[in-house]
């Protein structure tokens, strides 16, 4: 999904899938080696300074493109196109039905006609963006097209810290598309490539749980709710007297003291259990739904070691980790086993930098 800056197909260009999430910069840069097969060429993870993205709302644009200018020359690449993301609570989709082979302007007419209706804002303030998606289920003669719009100021904070790190935006998407285009890639390592089964896709950030629960790649529910690893975070920062960024460092480097796992850890873990197990709950109270076949865990808390056990002891469901990279061939400069510990929290960054290759 394209909002306003689809001006060039990313295809014929190289392109770094690039996510700003609350905690950090996330930068992936892939080649496609044969059709629908990928090599990674290279990623970077930059720290973001505390507060500088809150509830998806950039805060401190200059901490934040300072980070993505960081990161970009780290990756030691030449490419300075990205696709970026906005999340998906910043942004207002809808499937309207219109009728087939109309020309591009009739349609984009329609669309902001219909866009008119549901919008509570005025249409200046808004970028608007529209895909078709194929012919509509229950008419031969109609197609069924998807509507996105989100206010201007959330998409030109995005693309201000892009050109703030000297890098130009060409695709702006939707953290939930993108996830989903990597999880394609994580459901073909599950038992018959995840066909006909119900999966749940758990991605826990720093401050957000995100439940996609998924049949055959169509999202059949979806559920937010507050919980994620700066809770353990702050944890650290108490029983150890460390600062915030101290506390973070710590926790990616595995350096806490011995007795971190028992106190602090596996307490952690039984909660972040429990609120996976709560929200399958609401799933099959709300749905007609009564199971779930596989749990994928993805986002920073997915790399814990130790969850994906913790979950599937609490849930008696099959967990794995999300791993998009895993198919793939890794170019020298990736070291396989930090792309590994990495891979669950690179979702966004992933499914960003397939984008290069739409048609």
């Amino acid at each position: 999904m394209q909002i306003d800056l689809s001006i060039f197909n990313p295809k014929a260009r190289p392109l770094i899938g690039l996510d700003i999430s609350s905690s950090s910069v996330k930068m992936v840069e892939l080649t496609e080696v044969a059709a629908g097969s990928y090599r990674i060429e290279r990623y970077a993870i930059e720290t973001l300074p505390r507060d500088s993205v809150i509830d998806g709302n950039i805060t401190n644009l200059e901490a934040v493109a300072e980070a993505v200018k960081r990161g970009w020359k780290r990756l030691g690449t030449s490419t300075r196109y990205v696709a970026m993301a906005l999340p998906a609570a910043a942004v207002i989709t809808k499937k309207i039905i219109v009728p087939a082979g109309q020309r591009e302007r009739e349609l984009e007419f329609q669309v902001e006609s219909e866009a008119n209706q549901y919008i509570p804002f005025a249409l200046d303030e808004v970028n608007l963006d529209f895909q078709i998606i194929g012919p509509a289920p229950s008419s031969p003669d109609d197609v069924e097209v998807l509507i996105a719009a989100s206010r201007k100021e959330k998409v030109e904070d995005r693309v201000a810290v892009a050109e703030g790190a000297g890098l130009k935006p060409l695709v702006m998407d939707v953290e939930s598309y993108a996830t989903q285009a990597a999880f394609e890639l994580v459901e073909r390592q599950l038992p018959d490539g995840g066909k006909n089964k119900v999966i749940a896709l758990v991605d826990v950030g720093a401050n957000v749980m995100n439940i996609t629960i998924l049949r055959n790649d169509q999202s059949v529910y979806s559920r937010e709710q507050a919980f994620g690893g700066s809770q353990l975070t702050q944890d650290i920062v108490r029983q150890y007297g460390m600062s915030h960024e101290e506390a973070e460092a710590a926790k990616r480097t595995n350096t806490l003291p011995e007795n971190f796992e028992a106190e602090l850890l596996r307490p952690f873990l039984d909660n972040y259990s429990l609120e996976i197990s709560r929200a399958l709950q609401f799933f099959f109270t709300s749905t007609q739904f009564n199971q779930v076949d596989h749990i994928v865990l993805a986002g920073g808390c997915a790399v814990m070691a130790g969850v994906d056990e913790a979950v599937s002891g609490r849930t008696q469901i099959d967990t794995v980790i999300a791993n998009p990279f895993a198919s793939m061939t890794l170019s020298q400069r990736v070291r396989p086993k930090a792309l590994a510990a990495d891979a669950p929290s690179l979702l966004v960054a992933c499914g960003l930098a397939l984008r290069r290759f739409d048609q």
